[in-house]
Order: C-alpha cells, then structure tokens, then sequence
C-alpha cells in the first residue's frame, strides 16, 4: 500500500434521508430498481437497502416486489364488491378452499365482510361433510352464499347499518352480537398486510367491525390474496401479533414472506 492509498479517507455514507430520496428517483425513472444494484450504488448492505425500501413502502412511495421495487400505485381505494370479485378470482378460490378444510362440525365461525370470505362461504357450503355449523357474518352476500346450507348450518346476520359497496353492516347493532359471543375460528378479511403497519384495510367503518370480531374469536386467521402482502390502506386493523395465521396464495413473493414469518407470523401457501 503506498503513502496516498494510506492517508485516502474513508468514503462517507450518504445521509439515510438523502440515500432513500435517490433511490426513490431511481425507482421512479427506472421502473424497477434491484436491492443488490442499489447496495452497490450506495455503497451498503443489502440489509440497510431493504430497510429503506420498507420504508418508503410504508408512506406508500413505492411497492416492494422480490428482489427489489417498483413505484408505487398511489393510495389504496375501495372498490365495489362486483369488481373486486374478477381479480385475483383463482388465488381466492384456493385460500378459500385451504381456510373452509380447517373447519370442522360443531364448530362456531365469523366470516368477515370481503370477496375471499364470500368465497369462503361457497367452499364451506359445498362440503357436505360439515353439519351443525353456526356461522356469524356482516355481510349479506355471505348470508345468502350460506342459505343452501340450511338447516346444515345456522346462519346469523349481526345487523347495523348497511354499506351497499360491499353490502356489509356495520355500526351501530353489529358490536352489540360480537361482544357476546365467543367464536372458535373467524376468517377476517384486508387490504394490506404489511411487516411494520400489520393488518390494514381501506375504509374506517368496516375496520371497526373487524377489530370486533378479532376480539369474539379464538383462532383468528387473515385471508389475503398476494396482491395485498406489503401494502398499506388507510386504517389500521390489527398488529400481526394478533393474527394467529396469515393464509394467502402461492404466487406470493418469497422475500415478503420471508419478512413476515421473521416477525413470528405463521404463513400458510394455499
């Protein structure tokens, strides 16, 4: 080593604020940026990137995808219940095939407002195995997707007011059922399921009554197509410590995962 290579200083890390501005650009003109590009760039570990990236996902600037990020898709927004129904129809189809197999006869089950419950609700009607099932719901296209089941199954409706987008009830009457029963299993449905902001879901009304039936269950399990792992909605449903078992698809990305099983979660593929 010669005398000018020992007295070079050190080169300085870029500031994190300065680095995640950059990279965020970089995301922005390029589309889809690499974690393993962006550590050479900046000159840190892969680590270091990821958590940037996590959380410039988290403020909605960007999606994290495997291996790296793409820009993001703006704030979440609720659709209509019919057009929610077409996307991602085949991933819905085998979480809810996955989630009705864990129910047995006898038991006392919530299912969430949502198109995956909804779907939920077809597979468990289906199995004629199943017989003095009592199924809580706030939504009506469950109630209906059940009737074929009665008297197999006893269908109860909470009441509240009705949300036509997702032809759901909500508050006031929904707590006043949920707070006085003690379900063994509830399929909750979400928007988001991120490390870091846990369970969210796009509109306050509805994550009410979700918090509800989080508290009225003994086993609670989040069904999420892989479209929603790492993304945030407006409001907050739950920490994933209160989740007893994420069941989502198997196009999910390994690497979000990967990241959610760190944190304790149980994941399930279907």
């Amino acid at each position: 080593m010669n005398r000018d290579e020992r007295e070079a200083p050190l080169s300085t890390p870029v500031p994190a604020r300065i680095r995640r501005d950059r990279i965020l650009t970089l995301v922005r003109d390029r589309e889809f940026v690499r974690v393993t590009e962006l550590a050479d760039r900046f000159e840190v570990s892969e680590v270091t990137v990821r958590t940037d990236l996590d959380a410039l996902a988290e403020r909605g600037l960007l999606r994290r995808v495997r291996g790296g990020a793409v820009p993001g898709t703006g704030p979440i927004v609720e659709r209509r219940f019919e057009e929610s129904t077409v996307a991602a129809a085949a991933e819905k189809g085998d979480i809810a095939r996955a989630a009705a197999a864990k129910v047995q006869s006898g038991d006392t089950v919530i299912l969430d407002v949502g198109t995956t419950t909804t779907a939920i609700a077809k597979a468990l009607a289906i199995r004629d195995d199943l017989s003095d099932l009592t199924v809580f719901t706030s939504s009506l296209t469950i109630a209906m997707a059940l009737e074929v089941a009665t008297p197999r199954f006893t269908v109860v409706v909470t009441g509240g007011t009705l949300r036509p987008t997702q032809h759901s009830l909500v508050e006031p009457l929904a707590g006043l059922v949920l707070a006085k029963i003690h379900a063994a299993i509830a399929f909750i449905g979400c928007n988001g399921v991120d490390v870091r902001a846990g369970v969210t879901n796009v509109n306050l009304p509805e994550t009410q009554v979700k918090r509800l039936i989080l508290q009225a269950s003994q086993r609670r399990i989040v069904c999420a197509d892989h479209s929603k792992l790492g993304a945030v909605a407006l409001a907050h449903v739950c920490d994933l410590d209160d989740v007893d078992l994420l069941l989502t698809d198997g196009g999910a990305d390994p690497e979000l995962v990967a990241g959610l099983r760190e944190t304790g979660l149980a994941v399930e593929l279907a």
